[in-house]
């Protein structure tokens, strides 16, 4: 007989290394949100608890530039992390990691619209292209003035 599937969180409290990496991972998870309250601004959505070994935090963010202004912030995060968190934690390294570039979500803005006065420029210059440039030139500016319209 086949044995009925386990449930995760079994598989979890089991003795084993898993436990401890699931631990770990809380853990991590648990420091990054609370460092990025600490940090504010634009840096602390470019930076990535990545591990938490032997009294030191380490942070990775995607580019130089990020891994300057977070080192700036470094003795205040180090004090306030001591302070409300970790007791045991003794430094912060930073490092820079552009692997982590690729995992960054930008929303893309579409940019199909154009102003009333870009489209009256538009239609200016149609006036003085002939042929089929010209007439491409004249539907876009009307495009633009009829979206402005169904608004």
């Amino acid at each position: 007989m086949k044995k009925p599937p386990q449930d995760l969180s079994q598989l979890l409290l089991q003795q084993g290394q898993l436990p401890s990496i699931a631990e770990k991972a809380e853990l991590l998870l648990h420091l990054d949100h609370h460092v990025k309250q600490v940090i504010t601004g634009p840096v602390s959505e470019q930076l990535k608890v990545a591990n938490f070994r032997q009294g030191v935090l380490v942070i990775e963010t995607s580019t130089a530039a990020w891994a300057a202004r977070i080192n700036f912030q470094k003795p205040k995060l180090l004090q306030q992390l001591q302070a409300e968190t970790l007791p045991m934690l003794s430094a912060i390294e930073v490092k820079v990691n552009p692997s982590l570039k690729m995992y960054e979500t930008k929303s893309k803005q579409a940019h199909n619209q154009i102003s009333e006065t870009a489209a009256a420029h538009i239609d200016a210059l149609a006036e003085h292209i002939e042929g089929s440039l010209g007439q491409k030139l004249k539907r876009l500016a009307a495009l633009a003035s009829r979206s402005r319209q169904s608004k």
